[in-house]
């Protein structure tokens, strides 16, 4: 701000002390030293905000005046002030750096006129220039998110890129009190989960559930649990819909709706120190804490450390046992062409089986009581994972870069818990102690040279990859143990002991590690711009895996298959801010479920098709995108045979169609909204029905500070989130049930002062009663019917 009032005291003075030209920049001298700059042909906005965050700089300027321009781009190892020439290059526009962290762009001068004789020569009026932030490094980003690195690879403009993209920002998710990837990812148009019955999500989008997803755009194991890292950690979340094996994600646990992209938080220059503290129901707390900032001197070398713990005494019904620990360090070093990030992150997680009610009946009125505990306060899961991780980028020249990551991940899981089968209306069930430890590791590896051209009015960004990526499923151990015959009365059987006491080594089902399942993929893509309207992506790749296992006879056996993946789509840019979009994309997943001849099923195919606009409101600060898509596969989940042996059959084939709707944005000085719209229709080719899909599902969340900003005072935040019936069916297919539509508000209070705030939110404000959108008798996640929530961050 200080800056900011220094460029406005110039202009009220008449007077400036800048030399305005984007070939011979005159001004306070900038670094010398050379950053490895990659940033695509994109609108000059999108531009400078990559490159202030590149170059750890403030952006300043006029943003209406750059709405309608775009830049070629910058491409190699630069000093800043070279990287501007290149990115200003044909725009008309200059630049001044004010200080070595500050730089200004405006409209280069007219060339100079001698004053006719007698006429004083009088000088150019300056106008106050408009402040572009960097997004997560300078100021607040709001709801509005302007860049994806999910769907290209790259940093690209959202504008730009033919597909739906759902961004959760950091402030978004802040402002709501998220404390989970879940409760984020919510956001998006087309996003649900479930809660699992050993407390981890299961994500659906567009009526397709997800595997693991993706970290830093690397893909997650495809056999592993699907532990996520606390929030903390976690720079925004975006989540590309469609099919995603282009990007590398071959996953057998089916990402034919889209995947989850964790953006994680990173080593930078800019010093970061915040702790956050919380409070909530029934005991639970967590401490936080964000440090970053430079290492030397000369600041090519930065770090990251955030920490997290999370404990509560008990949930409602009265399990207890939470424990959650994450620590990840990492390291950045930037040299003349280069610049590599390393890090480590650790998380423990232990927590109770959820709370929970069983159906008695054939209704969802039928539960069993919401106070009651359903198995022994000790039933618990744990997951504990490592993961190591490298992001390289070099410059050979002007032209050509290459960008390499890659990670390393081990995982164990462990779980004890009660299973409550075949309840009856007078509370008699089957119960069966069970104790279930499993692990697995992967790793993976991307390499990709990129090129950026310009050739007149096209200009074009080549991307060249290889990806090669394995997963070992570890030891399996799953012991499954009763009391007597397993019958249990829930009202007069009294309290049931800890698993782990009942039950017996003898009963222990014991599976090896055996099957290595390796994935390759050759990537092309190219993004072309024809001109300033229209927009092409091409992309193509070659995926291949190969799996490990055995005949019946114990006789190894490889499978070894591979197929060609296209996608294509187009933009056009129609102007005012508004553009429509349409492509194809193509899918293609491995499946290591083994079917009957002990041989792996068949890959599953899908392909979708998607048109779509978005249109830029409120002079830029807010986008309203609005898609319609179809989305076809040959076969869907796989089934189990009915009788031993059991084995796999390929399960129906799905047509998921539907409409979508999401604005984000700023609407008013001091008032963001975030809102979406959902409509969907699910047909399986069998006839069967399709389970836990209702037809709509939308989700508002707007806040207001009023003093327009979280320094100056209070602030006011309230969210309202639904969704239409579903249809619900029993664990073995035989009735169906109604899951009536449900509403739920939220509303939080907020006092922020300059270093520090405090924020009193209320979940579920109206005590609603809240069930997931899929169940079936054995297990119906409960719902708190309100729950409240302190938050206080303060920045030292």
């Amino acid at each position: 701000m200080r800056r900011f009032a220094l460029l406005l005291a110039c202009s009220c003075l008449g007077a400036s002390p800048f030399v305005w030209g984007a070939e011979n920049p005159v001004g306070p001298e900038p670094s010398q030293a050379r950053l490895v700059f990659a940033i695509p042909t994109q609108p000059l906005s999108t531009a400078l905000i990559a490159f202030g965050k590149r170059a750890n700089v403030q952006v300043l300027t006029a943003g209406g005046l750059i709405a309608d321009l775009h830049s070629g781009g910058v491409n190699g190892a630069f000093t800043a002030a070279a990287a501007m020439v290149e990115l200003l290059k044909d725009t008309g526009f200059g630049f001044e750096f004010v200080d070595a962290g500050t730089v200004v762009v405006k409209p280069q001068p007219a060339p100079a006129i001698g004053p006719r004789s007698g006429e004083a020569a009088t000088a150019a009026a300056p106008t106050v220039l408009a402040p572009v932030h960097a997004m997560g490094l300078f100021g607040r980003s709001g709801y509005l998110a302007d860049i994806s690195s999910s769907a290209t690879r790259s940093e690209t403009d959202l504008v730009d890129i033919p597909l739906s993209i759902g961004v959760v920002t950091r402030d978004l998710m802040d402002a709501q009190q998220a404390r989970t990837v879940a409760e984020a990812a919510q956001n998006v148009a087309g996003v649900q989960y479930l809660d699992g019955s050993i407390g981890l999500p299961i994500f659906q989008i567009r009526g397709f559930r997800t595997g693991n997803g993706m970290t830093d755009g690397m893909p997650n194991s495809i056999a592993g649990v699907g532990d996520y890292p606390p929030l903390i950690g976690v720079e925004r979340i975006e989540i590309p819909k469609g099919p995603q094996a282009i990007l590398g994600d071959v996953s057998s646990n089916n990402n034919f709706g889209g995947l989850i992209n964790l953006v994680m938080k990173k080593p930078q220059n800019e010093v970061v120190r915040k702790l956050t503290y919380s409070v909530g129901d029934y005991g639970e707390t967590q401490a936080a804490l964000d440090m970053a900032g430079p290492l030397s001197a000369s600041r090519g070398l930065t770090y990251r450390l955030v920490f997290s713990g999370e404990q509560s005494d008990r949930t409602a019904q009265g399990s207890h046992g939470q424990r959650i620990v994450y620590v990840a360090p990492s390291l950045g070093w930037q040299g003349e062409n280069t610049e590599l990030i390393a890090g480590v992150a650790r998380n423990v997680n232990r927590r109770p089986i959820p709370d929970h009610t069983i159906l008695l009946g054939d209704t969802v009125d039928s539960a069993s009581p919401s106070h009651l505990l359903l198995g022994n306060s000790q039933d618990r899961s744990r997951f504990a994972s490592s993961r190591f991780f490298y992001l390289l980028e070099h410059a050979f020249g002007d032209t050509w870069s290459f960008r390499g990551r890659g990670q390393y991940v081990r995982e164990t899981a462990g779980v004890q818990d009660w299973l409550l089968r075949s309840p009856d209306p007078s509370g008699n069930v089957m119960a069966t102690a069970e104790l279930y430890r499993y692990s697995d590791a992967f790793y993976n590896v991307q390499n990709d040279i990129v090129g950026t051209f310009d050739q007149g009015p096209v200009r074009q960004a080549l991307v060249v990859g290889f990806d090669y990526s394995r997963a070992r499923i570890g030891s399996i151990d799953d012991a499954l143990s009763t009391i007597g015959d397993g019958s249990y009365n829930l009202f007069t059987g009294g309290p049931l002991p800890p698993a782990r006491w009942i039950v017996q080594r003898a009963d222990d089902v014991h599976l090896p590690a055996d099957r290595w399942i390796t994935d390759t993929g050759l990537f092309l893509q190219d993004q072309i711009k024809l001109g300033d309207q229209w927009d092409v992506l091409l992309a193509l790749r070659r995926a291949t895996y190969e799996l490990s296992t055995s005949h019946p006879d114990g006789t190894p056996w490889i499978q070894h298959k591979a197929h060609w993946v296209p996608n294509l789509g187009i933009v056009d840019k129609l102007g005012h801010g508004v553009s429509i979009y349409a492509s194809a994309t193509s899918g293609f997943q491995p499946d290591t479920v083994l079917g009957q001849s002990g041989r792996p099923l068949l890959p599953a195919l899908s392909r979708q098709i998607e048109m779509g606009a978005r249109f830029d409101l409120f002079q830029g600060r807010a986008r309203l995108t609005a898609s319609l898509y179809r989305i076809m596969l040959d076969h869907s989940a796989d089934l189990v045979s009915p009788k031993p042996p059991y084995f796999g059959i390929p399960g129906p084939g799905q047509t998921n169609k539907g409409a979508e709707v999401e604005f984000n944005g700023r609407i008013a000085p001091g008032m963001d909204v975030s809102a979406s719209y959902a409509y969907a229709r699910i047909h399986n080719h069998d006839g069967s029905l399709a389970t836990g899909a209702p037809r709509q599902r939308f989700r508002l969340w707007t806040s207001y500070w009023l003093n327009g900003t979280p320094q100056r005072g209070w602030g006011l935040g309230a969210g309202i989130q639904g969704r239409s019936r579903a249809q619900g069916q029993t664990s073995d297919g035989s009735v169906t049930f109604n899951n009536p539509g449900q509403v739920s508000v939220d509303a939080s209070v907020s006092y922020g002062a300059r270093d520090w705030q405090l924020t009193l939110g209320m979940k579920n404000l109206f005590g609603h009663r809240l069930l997931d959108d899929d169940f079936d008798e054995t297990f119906v996640p409960l719902y708190r019917r309100r729950t409240v929530l302190l938050t206080g961050s303060y920045t030292f």
